[in-house]
């Protein structure tokens, strides 16, 4: 299949005058911080790092302040100086609004980051006011858990892609083979084949990275279904109808899961939407936090 052709703003963007390092619980965290306006904080999932949303950073800079994070333990960031876990990274994301003088942030979560997100609507729901949740964990791999065929079947395939992505990190060039990209994000992606292979060498950059074991570990000790409950703000969920990590399935739970969310799915697309279907993710999610924003002034 030929790679489709699509306008890329990020490669315009000189990223290292918008990174910047906060110290957190005494851990340098990194992240990128660019635009101006009501501020919108991006959190990755597992394995990944702050540029799982290059294809969408662009879009939103223009008009919000766009934070986008290295979790504790990926990308460049430190490990945290406490053992990971979910509730530790909610703490860390809301530490880190602290630190950056955000009273109230949108949160968009993708994988483990949707995950923390949610975990951060209901730990703190002053403070997000609204939350969009991409392939979010926290269902199923709680039960993959109690389900020992099926753990260790994810666990496999999850050894793969990294043994790979391995391989990838410390030769770049692979990530542009077409064979290495099927191989290397088949799990993640519906067809790896057309992503550009400037993007998918940014993507892994994020793997082999100290925090990716005791992360696995911490999503499935925390179970957060009987508190989904708890989350009252404009909630989208958006997922890929191929979703070989996460299964769709997973999405029409979060719905009933959580009042007044509203489920959109994507044909043909993986567990990660916002790169495999940038434009149509950046314009549904634009059009989500207009709304919230729109709702909020109306209370206010």
């Amino acid at each position: 299949m030929t790679p489709v052709a699509r306008a890329s703003a990020w490669l315009d963007i000189d990223w290292r005058t918008h990174q910047r390092r906060e110290k957190i619980d005494g851990r340098w965290l990194n992240l990128i911080d660019i635009g101006s306006g009501p501020p919108l904080l991006f959190v990755h999932g597992l394995g990944g790092c702050w540029q799982n949303w290059l294809e969408n950073i662009p879009f939103f800079a223009g008009d919000y302040r766009v934070i986008a994070v290295d979790l504790p333990g990926f990308g460049e960031s430190e490990m945290p100086a406490r053992p990971i876990s979910i509730t530790g990274y909610a703490r860390t994301l809301e530490a880190l609004c602290d630190a950056l003088d955000l009273d109230t942030v949108c949160v968009v979560g993708n994988s483990m980051g949707g995950f923390i997100a949610a975990e951060m609507a209901i730990r703190c729901p002053a403070r997000v006011q609204a939350l969009c949740l991409v392939a979010a964990a926290g269902l199923s791999v709680a039960r993959a858990r109690a389900d020992r065929s099926r753990g260790v079947r994810h666990r496999i395939e999850n050894l793969l892609f990294f043994s790979i992505a391995w391989f990838a990190t410390r030769f770049p060039s692979l990530a542009l083979r077409p064979r290495v990209r099927r191989w290397m994000l088949g799990l993640v992606v519906a067809h790896p084949e057309e992503l550009p292979g400037p993007l998918i060498a940014e993507q892994v950059r994020g793997i082999a990275k100290p925090g990716f074991d005791p992360a696995l570990e911490a999503l499935t000790r925390y179970p957060i279904r009987d508190r989904l409950g708890e989350i009252a703000c404009p909630t989208l969920i958006v997922w890929g109808d191929e979703d070989r990590l996460v299964p769709p399935s997973d999405a029409a739970e979060f719905e009933w899961l959580i009042s007044g969310s509203r489920k959109v799915t994507y044909e043909d697309t993986g567990h990660a939407p916002m790169i495999e279907r940038p434009e149509r993710f950046n314009s549904d999610l634009r059009a989500f936090l207009e709304q919230a924003h729109r709702q909020r002034a109306s209370v206010v």
